[in-house]
């Protein structure tokens, strides 16, 4: 069975940190693209980020850039997401997704109709 399982979410206060895993199996997962995504109530599934196979390429959403870095480890099966100085308005559901690297060479803004698994999600809560 295929799955991807985001865990590491929770509550902090504004200017804390957190590190999201998203632990893959069922699929070859050095084959695939891995994305972030986010959303928030009342609004769109927003893109974050996004990494391919081998390093090679990264995105980042400008309302991230900074202070949240992706990266993965092919040996363990596991992506992960780094979220330091965290604001109020990161709240959300966090969800980390999968493509094949061959429609994902290059990472550019992630949406989510390019991406053909999907976790469950991890809520991440950053009070003020």
């Amino acid at each position: 069975e295929v799955q991807l399982v985001e865990s590491g979410g929770g509550l902090v206060q504004a200017g804390g940190s957190l590190r999201l895993s998203c632990a893959a199996s069922g699929f070859t997962f050095d084959d695939y693209a891995i994305g972030w995504f986010r959303q928030a109530p009342g609004k769109e599934r927003e893109g974050i980020s996004c990494i391919t196979i081998d390093n090679g390429s990264k995105y980042y959403a400008d309302s991230v850039k900074g202070r949240f870095t992706i990266s993965r480890d092919n040996n363990k099966n596991t992506a992960y997401l780094r979220m330091n100085s965290l604001k109020p308005e990161d709240t959300a559901v966090y969800y980390c997704a999968a493509v094949p690297h061959v429609y994902m060479h290059l990472c550019r803004v992630p949406v989510p109709r390019q991406y053909h698994y999907w976790g469950q999600g991890t809520q991440v809560t950053v009070s003020s």
